[in-house]
């Protein structure tokens, strides 16, 4: 069955779920949706032409030919095309993140609960798909890492003044949601949940420190403890020039590991080392113990494209959604998930905004949405 998808929104981001949903056998393009219709026909051009272009999403999800919806609008509009699409009975993928507010997010939430037995709701957060964030996952899910203690998780980019005025909702609380966080930053902030599980409190500062004209931060830095006891330090910025990598270190008493923009580049299991030291045949070194800090080399992916991770790791994603829709399983990220890293992201604008400890339940609690 190929899962036929509506993609709304021809901006960078909707270019680049066209792209990947024509590039996959197992999807196709039924319709281009933008209100701006050459956006959506320049999208079109670039991924063959023959893709019908519409200006109205209600003519979109009446089309017999479209299954899914790819929702790559500005974030403060997600939730009012999830619903509707739901309600039209299509599966739906949302952009990160679900939307700017667990307040604005909640009636996704909603909607899909009452969608037919089936139905896929998920948000995109494809680097839970990287070879090397699953090696580390199923590390510490192995206790392989023994009592998992701390993280350190940054982001440090860079993005020009210009880059925040190339749009009016660059920059805004009411469509970006925030800023190095919320836009940059949230991909890290849902690996750090997954690898440490459910985050309790946050404590923040934030600061708009190399921009003008732009109503959220272009710093953070954060600290969060975790319901296991964990601590972790969280730092996001655009104001790195020239612009640094994406650094996630997890620590625990028995191995530690650093994924550097994407790649493993140090895993330690004292496990694994006193196995392999001991002739144990089923450690492989390449998959196990690197005591000496050198990357483990992780084999290549069929399909990845190393020019362009972007379309490498959304292909991985959709990959995931495709079998979701087909077997009617869960999607690798629910939206559970993404609403837990949108609040711990709203935990720490709070925190920031008070100068006071956030609870991230009282965050959540405020839509009724229950503790896991």
């Amino acid at each position: 069955m190929t899962v036929r998808f509506a993609v709304v929104g021809c901006g960078v981001i909707g270019a680049l779920h066209a792209e990947v949903l024509a590039a996959n056998p197992d999807t196709a393009l039924g319709v281009l949706v933008d209100t701006d219709h050459a956006a959506a026909e320049a999208v079109a051009a670039r991924v063959g032409g023959a893709v019908p272009v519409t200006t109205s999403l209600d003519e979109a999800l009446a089309r017999d030919d479209v299954d899914a919806v790819a929702i790559c609008v500005p974030s403060g509009g997600h939730a009012r095309i999830a619903v509707a699409a739901l309600e039209a009975g299509k599966h739906v993928v949302v952009e990160k993140p679900v939307d700017v507010t667990v307040e604005a997010a909640a009636p996704i939430v909603t909607a899909a609960a009452a969608a037919p037995a089936g139905t896929v709701a998920t948000v995109i957060s494809q680097h839970r798909f990287d070879p090397a964030s699953v090696v580390v996952h199923d590390a510490i899910e192995a206790g392989r890492f023994g009592r998992i203690t701390s993280a350190v998780a940054t982001v440090s980019w860079w993005r020009s003044q210009a880059y925040y005025d190339s749009g009016a909702w660059r920059g805004t609380w009411e469509l970006d949601g925030g800023g190095a966080l919320m836009n940059q930053g949230v991909h890290t902030v849902d690996l750090l949940l997954w690898f440490l599980g459910r985050p309790v409190e946050v404590m923040a500062l934030t600061g708009l420190l190399a921009h003008e004209r732009v109503e959220v931060e272009d710093t953070v830095a954060a600290v969060v403890r975790f319901e296991s006891g964990a601590l972790a330090t969280l730092h996001a910025t655009t104001a790195a020039y020239p612009g640094l990598s994406v650094r996630l270190q997890v620590l625990g008493d028995a191995g530690s590991a650093v994924i550097d923009d994407d790649r493993l580049r140090y895993f330690h299991s004292k496990e694994l080392a006193t196995a392999e030291a001991a002739g144990d045949a089923g450690v492989r070194a390449d998959q196990g113990d690197r005591s000496d800090q050198t990357a483990l080399v992780l084999p290549e992916e069929p399909g990845a494209d190393p020019a362009n991770p972007m379309f490498t790791g959304h292909a991985r994603q959709y990959r995931d959604i495709v079998e979701a829709i087909r077997t009617g399983r869960r999607p690798g990220v629910t939206l559970e998930d993404a609403l837990l890293a949108l609040a711990t992201v709203r935990a720490v604008y709070e925190s920031a905004r008070t100068g006071a400890p956030v609870r991230v339940d009282d965050v959540l609690a405020a839509v009724n949405v229950p503790a896991r």
